[in-house]
């Protein structure tokens, strides 16, 4: 039987690597990836609260705008308390939808990343050319609200196609965060040169725990706080990265997100001298920058 292959990177096992530091000699690197999204009215796809009925579906999408008038604002002002900054993962269209809350994030120093047009939609189906033009209108109006271009790229749904990749390098993207296969950064191959893949959690993530899994707040807090524990140790004699995915929709309601403040209040705590508190595109550049993968 003949294995397909993506070609991208070569197996290596987490062992058998180069030791390096963060900055500072720091070991664990911690970043919350904060996705802003927007969703089309009557049509397109969306996570569900309970199955959805013939469209309108206004159960399931107003329990999605709720994310963005009340439950992103009310996830801003508890990273605003605990002094955290994070990476604002977000579709092109929030602009118009959700005005000014990817600013919000922004003038706190966020950093800004690509997330596509919108979680309607995915892009991994569509033919090169829709894949780029998809593509090169969210990083147009990321770089027109912010004054520079994104580096880093989330796909909508985690949809990438076979070129995905490559259409991010080449549109001038530094780094990924679709592949959730390693703890490390890993270098990708592409057809014009290479991408850097950051780890983005996919079980530390709400919509699979929480909208998936169907486990809540308490439980979602609790696998934060177990995995922060583990890591915290291994990275003693390894430098990891631990992400940390959030939606408004779902951690930003009241009966979720005081578990949410447990668990970063706990991580805060006990992180020692080790931990570094960044964003994906800080991850990026320290590695660009400074160690030879």
């Amino acid at each position: 039987m003949k294995i397909n292959r993506h070609g991208r990177y070569a197996f290596s096992a987490i062992h058998d690597r180069a030791d390096y530091d963060w900055p500072d000699g720091k070991r664990l690197a911690v970043y919350l990836g904060m996705n802003l999204e927007v969703f089309s009215f009557g049509e397109g796809l969306g996570a569900e609260l309970a199955p959805g009925g013939a469209q309108p579906d206004i159960l399931n999408f107003a329990w999605r705008d709720y994310g963005n008038r009340v439950g992103a604002p009310r996830m801003l002002a508890l990273f605003d308390r605990l002094g955290l900054p994070c990476t604002a993962l977000v579709n092109s269209h929030i602009y118009t939808e959700a005005p000014g809350l990817a600013e919000a994030f922004a003038a706190r120093g966020d950093e800004i990343a690509g997330h596509g047009r919108t979680n309607a939609e995915r892009q991994g189906i569509l033919s090169e050319s829709e894949e780029r033009t998809l593509i090169e209108q969210s990083t147009a109006v990321l770089s027109a609200r912010h004054g520079r271009k994104p580096k880093g790229w989330l796909g909508p749904w985690i949809s990438q196609s076979h070129v995905t990749p490559d259409l991010l390098q080449e549109t001038g993207y530094e780094y990924l965060l679709d592949w959730c296969h390693d703890d490390q950064p890993i270098w990708m191959t592409t057809r014009s040169g290479r991408i850097l893949s950051i780890p983005y959690p996919q079980e530390l993530n709400d919509i699979p725990q929480i909208v998936g899994r169907k486990r809540e707040g308490n439980e979602f807090a609790d696998m934060i706080i177990d995995a922060f524990d583990v890591m915290l140790e291994e990275a003693k004699t390894r430098p990891l990265v631990m992400g940390i995915a959030l939606h408004g929709y779902l951690m930003g309601h009241p009966h979720r997100i005081k578990h949410l403040e447990r668990a970063l209040t706990y991580m805060k705590a006990n992180a020692g001298d080790i931990v570094w508190w960044t964003t994906a595109g800080a991850i990026s550049d320290h590695i660009r920058g400074s160690v030879d993968l």
